[in-house]
This record gives structure tokens, sequence and C-alpha cells, in this order.
């Protein structure tokens, strides 16, 4: 199956001519790969892709129509082109025999494509159907300072954690400045913390190795030593084409790795969520049929069996309801039912029910007092209507 290379980093870190002399590469090896572009705001790329987003998705287009800005558009463009990535896949499965690696090239602002829904949704698609390694390009002449290179560990610790691949941590611009004190840092605990403890002595306007942030930046040092051990780390130049012999063996390290650790966990982990989403429908459903009185086969099979010898239907008690509200509060439901037993309020009547008993002395006579109002209220009344019938039956007598 062919490898997948997904190339990320900072903005000016060098992906796409990281892409383009690896592309180049790959030819010269007469193992052209399969290249595809996710960048809908480039300009001008400098190689030829297979599939590029700009063919199905206008970037201009997208900010004029939602009223984005241009990281906002990239999301957008990014959450649209997600929606048939089912699509490139198929494409590319077809391919796959004309073909050993599949490289693609991410937007340039990494936290659209790293931390938004619809990365992650690109990056497990191309996880399930081949292996996948990622390049984590980094800026080698920017990240002499062991403030800057500190945050590149971090950042790359999190894009790791968070996609769950292997990573290749890749030093570019080596034509520039060699990666050898990277390499350093990497594997030296104490070398690290000499470099440190140099660049806060410079005491310049660059320095951010005392006080805080140096405290910090010793300590994450110290906690990223395990980190380290898990890369793989590669020096290149996209400029000269040094080192990327290098980074295909890396490549090829990483497939095995894959295949052997990353594939076995995928599989659990969909597998798991496989099941939990199964049991949730069985749940449901078994609340569903509750709820409209159905019955299973079996138990309508034993219901018939005990009616054929005489026996009685079972029916539903209160214990039976108590037990499925139970059941649901321990899934989460809430019933707001009275416990009539520890219920503390009591009501009593009279015998004739005509209202509630009091315990004041006065009871008898208030409520005689009442009977006697509403018995005059009720003759008054009667007295009135009796009038006005008879004289309405008068005046008919009359009228004929």
């Amino acid at each position: 199956m062919p490898a997948t290379i997904i190339c990320v980093g900072m903005a000016g870190s060098g992906k796409t001519t990281f892409m383009q002399r690896l592309n180049s590469h790959l030819h010269q090896k007469k193992t052209p790969p399969y290249v595809v572009n996710l960048d809908p705001a480039v300009l001008k790329v400098p190689f030829g892709c297979n599939i590029d987003i700009r063919d199905s998705i206008n970037y201009k287009k997208v900010m004029e129509n939602y009223n984005l800005g241009p990281n906002g558009a990239i999301v957008t463009s990014l959450n649209l082109f997600s929606t048939k990535i089912d699509q490139v896949l198929e494409i590319i499965k077809k391919r796959s025999g004309d073909f050993k690696h599949c490289i693609v090239d991410t937007p340039g602002q990494i936290e659209c494509f790293v931390w938004s829904a619809s990365g992650s949704i690109i990056t497990e698609a191309f996880a399930t159907e081949n292996p996948t390694v990622l390049a984590y390009i980094i800026d080698t002449p920017r990240s002499s300072s062991p403030t800057t290179f500190m945050s590149n560990m971090l950042y790359a610790c999190s894009i790791l954690y968070k996609t769950k691949l292997p990573m290749i941590v890749v030093f570019n611009k080596t034509d520039v400045r060699s990666a050898d004190f990277a390499k350093e840092w990497m594997t030296d605990f104490e070398a690290f913390q000499d470099s440190l403890r140099t660049n806060a002595e410079l005491n310049d306007e660059t320095s951010n190795g005392s006080g805080y942030m140096g405290s910090l930046i010793n300590s994450m040092s110290l906690m990223l030593e395990e980190f380290y051990s898990t890369l793989d780390v590669v020096s290149t130049s996209a400029y000269t084409g040094e080192g990327f012999d290098d980074f295909l063996d890396a490549v090829d390290k990483k497939v095995d790795e894959y295949n052997e650790f990353y594939q076995k966990e995928r599989e659990r982990v969909i597998a798991e969520k496989k099941e939990k989403e199964k049991r949730e429908k069985e749940r449901q459903l078994s609340h569903l049929m509750k709820d409209l009185g159905i019955k299973d086969k079996q138990k309508k099979k034993q219901t018939d069996e005990k009616a054929e010898k005489g026996e009685r239907e079972n029916v539903d008690v209160l214990s039976d309801i108590e037990d499925e509200i139970e059941q649901d509060e321990k899934d989460g439901y809430e019933h707001g039912l009275i416990d009539l037993e520890s219920s503390e309020r009591e009501y009593t009547f009279q015998e004739d029910r005509n209202g509630e008993l009091r315990d004041d002395a006065n009871a008898s006579e208030v409520a005689k007092s009442i009977k006697d109002r509403y018995q005059q209220a009720f003759e008054a009344t009667a007295k009135t209507a009796s009038s006005d019938i008879a004289a309405d039956i008068a005046k008919y007598i009359n009228g004929q």
C-alpha cells in the first residue's frame, strides 16, 4: 500500500518548497508520487498536482460570499472540501498501483488545518485508507534560540498526541545553518541548559532565558526528554536537495511502525466506537419498545404458553416501574415522582366532606355561619327567579 506523507509546519518554514524538492527527488528515482494540494489560498504552486483544492473551491469567492477573513476562509474551504473526501480517497485508491508515495501539502496557517474539524476529518480519512506519516517542517535558522526551539517542540508534541500518527521532525533550510545544535539539544539535556544559560547572559532584547521564562523552558526540556525518544529527526535542505534520502528512509521506518503499532491502536479505537454506538442503538430501541408496549417474540411465546396452561399473565406492578426508574436514573435520566411512603403531609376530612377540619374551638360556629349565608343567598335568588317567571306567564296570557 502507498504511504501518505502529510507536510505540516509553521508559516515560512518552507513546506511548499520542501514538497517541490521531494516531488523532484522521487521523480529522479523513477517513482513519481501522487500529489495533493490542500492550501486554497496559495497563488502559485511550484509542482504539478494530481488533486488541487483550488480546482473545486474558489478561495476569494468564499471570502466574499461568507464575509470572512483570510483564516476563516481557509477553514471554510477545508470544511467544504472535507465533505467530498470520500471521493478523493476513491480516486487515489484507483491509482494506488501507480505510485508508492502520496504527498499532501497543507495551508501555511498550521492551526487552520491541525486544530480544525475538517483537518481532523481529512487526516483520519487518509490514515484509515493508507499508512500515514506526518512530516513536521521546522525553520532551522529561526530555531537557533532555545525559546523558539522549545516552542516548536511543544507544537510538535501537541500535534503528535492530537493526530496519534507517526511523526518525522524535519529541520529544513540546513543550507543556511546546520541542524547539529538542535539534534544535540534533543539528546543532551545539559547541552540545552548550557545554551539557555549562555543566551540569558547575552542580556540582549532577544534573550528569554532568565526569570519565569527560563524556569519554564528548563522544566519543559526535562519533560520532553521521553518525547524526543519517539521521534525521527532528519536534516534537509529544500534548496540543495540534501538529506532527502534520509527522509525517505525515515518514512519507510515510520510506515513499518504504523503497521506494527498505530494501525492496531486505530483498529481498537474504531472497534470500541462501533461497539459503543451499537449499545446506544440497542438501548434506544429498548426504550422505544417499552414506550410502544411492544414485547419481543420470546416473551410473547412464554405468555401464550402460560395462557394455555391457565396461568395468570404477568402484569406490570409498581416494583417493575421502580426498577425501570432506577435503571433510567443510572443512565442519567431524572424523575420527579413523589415517594408516598416518606411523605410527611397528611390530609383529613370530615365524614360529610363539607370541608377541611380545623383545630380551633370556633370551627363549628364558623361552618354554621357560612352554611346559613349560603342558604339565605339561595332563597333570595330562588324568590327573584320565581317572580320573574310568574310575570312572564301573565304577559303571555293577556296577550292571547
